[in-house]
């Protein structure tokens, strides 16, 4: 079976439950809308939390930075595939309004994962998984109201990962800059 099937089929098989029961359609679209602002503001009210103040600042500041890599990863990707919505492909019952842009990959996957990683590779081993679970929650709600095959959330999701790994690497604690940043406020 080619990828393209086995995707178009494990993405028919996600969205194949939307509008059976209203309760979980009003969920997934609830999740799907709100999950990425939520996480955002989730990481924000941390900026005061903690007794050492200056690492969780360091590790909000480099969440901060993995989100918006991880979305300038996309736009570069999104020069070279324009991947059509997997409901204009005639896979996926559509739950929501259309969106104008292309499919893949998934903004929401990137934020979501990108967070979540983030607090993982800083070591706030919980929080991270946390985030973690939600992050998962927001990718297959994206697949599950008919707006992204699987692979787009997957390719989503890999961005985001990216992005962190990269901001760890290169966006060190106690630096000049990092010291003035995490001072702030």
């Amino acid at each position: 079976m080619p990828l393209y099937d086995l995707d178009a089929a494990v993405t028919r098989s996600i969205n194949g439950h939307a509008g059976v029961n209203a309760a979980i359609d009003f969920l997934m679209i609830w999740v799907s809308a709100i999950g990425v602002p939520l996480l955002v503001v989730a990481v924000a009210g941390q900026w005061w939390r903690g007794s050492d103040r200056s690492h969780n600042r360091h590790v909000l500041v480099a969440t901060g930075l993995s989100f918006l890599l991880g979305l300038a990863i996309n736009q570069i990707i999104l020069l070279f595939v324009h991947r059509i919505r997997p409901y204009d492909g005639g896979i996926t019952h559509l739950l929501i309004d259309r969106s104008t842009d292309r499919s893949f990959p998934s903004d929401h996957a990137t934020a979501t994962f990108a967070i979540a990683t983030a607090f993982l590779l800083h070591g706030m081993r919980r929080l991270g998984l946390w985030f973690l679970a939600a992050a998962v929650l927001v990718a297959i709600s994206r697949v599950y109201i008919g707006t992204h095959y699987v692979s787009d959330v997957l390719g989503g999701a890999m961005t985001g990962i990216v992005g962190a790994i990269l901001v760890r690497s290169l966006y060190r604690e106690g630096t000049r800059v990092d010291r003035l940043i995490t001072s702030m406020l």
